[in-house]
């Protein structure tokens, strides 16, 4: 899948690889074929305005940024100053800073923040918090608008009886939720893309 689709350029290869270097907690980075997914979804609703929970070191903001238009605007919240530093190097480097406002604090009091309209909102966060931002994210997002949260499957234990309950209960909640339709992909580790109506 990756090999076939559009490749990472230099800037976003380099920003995987040092994101890789960090060690086990690399296994939060986004992977390619999402940062693609999300670079062409932003561009195909024509999203102007965009949020981002949990940014970690910046790969998913980065692709996101950049099928943003010029006068786009991408908010992303995260907790650590650590991991976003890094990505604030690379969306330097790409030439996407000036489109990306980072917040840093807790994600469900700086979501609870948010004002406005959203054309799309990608959530990779704290799993058991993913109801919670649902809720507080959707009335945000415009008619026919896009959410994404991220590892919904679990890499497929959401199947399991004793799989991860959080995100069992997620998708349930959502799955009967007549506001928005719903689709599960099974890339990386689920990816759940949201319609709201």
């Amino acid at each position: 899948m990756v090999a076939n689709g559009t490749p990472l350029d230099e800037i976003a290869s380099a920003l995987v690889a040092e994101t890789q270097e960090l060690g086990d907690v690399s296994e939060m980075l986004t992977t390619p074929d999402q940062a693609g997914l999300l670079t062409t979804l932003t561009q195909l609703i024509s999203a102007r305005r965009a949020v981002e929970i949990g940014t970690f070191t910046g790969f998913s903001a980065l692709a996101i940024a950049r099928g943003l238009p010029a006068d786009g605007q991408l908010i992303c919240l995260d907790a650590s100053e650590e991991w976003t530093a890094i990505g604030r190097r690379y969306w330097e480097r790409a030439g996407v800073s000036n489109k990306i406002e980072l917040r840093i604090g807790d994600g469900h009091a700086l979501a609870a923040e948010l004002d406005g309209s959203f054309d799309l909102a990608f959530v990779d966060a704290d799993k058991p918090g993913y109801i919670d931002y649902f809720e507080k994210l959707l009335p945000l997002i415009r008619p026919n608008g896009v959410l994404l949260f991220d590892n919904t499957l679990a890499g497929g234990r959401v199947a399991d009886p004793d799989g991860p309950s959080d995100r069992k209960e997620f998708n349930a909640h959502i799955a009967k939720d007549e506001r928005v339709d719903v689709t599960i992909l099974g890339i990386g580790d689920g990816l759940t893309l949201v319609r709201k109506k």
